[in-house]
C-alpha cells in the first residue's frame, strides 16, 4: 500500500458500515452491531487511509477456558487492501493493547478462509470446523500473549 495507514482506537459507529459490507452483506445493518459493543471494556480499532476506514476489529472482554481473555470480533478489511498488511497492522495494534493489560489471551471464531492469516499472526487452531448460520464455516482460534 503506497498511502499512509493510520491505526487508531475508535467508536463502533465509525466501523459498523465496513463490518456490515464485509461480514454481514445481505443481512440487516443492525446485524453488524454485536452484544457488548458499547461495554466500557470493549475496544474498537480502525485502519484509516485518506480519511476512509479500510479495516477494523473489535476486542470484547470475555473468557477463554475460565481465564479472562479478549475475544476478537468483527475483523474486516476492504477487499482492495487485502494482502497489503492492513490486517496485520490492526492485529499488532490489538495485541499491543491486550499486552498492556493483565489479560494474557486473545481468542476468536475465525472464518475458515481467514485461518491462514491468523496462523501467520501467531494464532493456533483450537477446534474442529463448525458453522455459524449467518457467517459460514469457522474454527475457534487462540493467541497467548504470555
Amino acid at each position: 500500500m503506497n498511502r499512509k495507514v493510520e491505526i487508531r482506537e475508535t467508536r463502533v459507529e465509525e466501523i459498523v458500515d465496513l463490518r456490515h459490507r464485509v461480514l454481514r452483506a445481505g443481512l440487516p445493518r443492525q446485524s453488524a452491531l454485536f452484544d457488548g459493543d458499547q461495554a466500557g471494556s470493549t475496544r474498537h480499532f480502525a485502519a484509516v487511509v485518506g480519511g476512509e476506514v479500510v479495516g477494523c476489529l473489535t476486542l470484547h472482554l470475555n473468557e477463554w477456558q475460565g481465564v479472562p481473555a479478549y475475544q476478537l470480533r468483527g475483523m474486516a478489511t476492504e477487499e482492495y487492501v487485502r494482502g497489503c498488511g492492513v490486517g496485520m497492522m490492526l492485529m499488532r495494534a490489538a495485541e499491543a493493547f491486550v499486552s498492556a493489560t493483565a489479560v494474557p489471551v486473545m481468542w476468536c471464531n475465525a472464518r475458515v478462509p481467514a485461518v491462514g492469516f491468523y496462523i501467520r499472526a501467531g494464532w493456533k487452531v483450537m477446534s474442529e470446523e463448525f458453522d455459524i448460520p449467518t457467517a459460514g464455516p469457522h474454527v475457534r482460534m487462540v493467541r497467548r500473549l504470555r
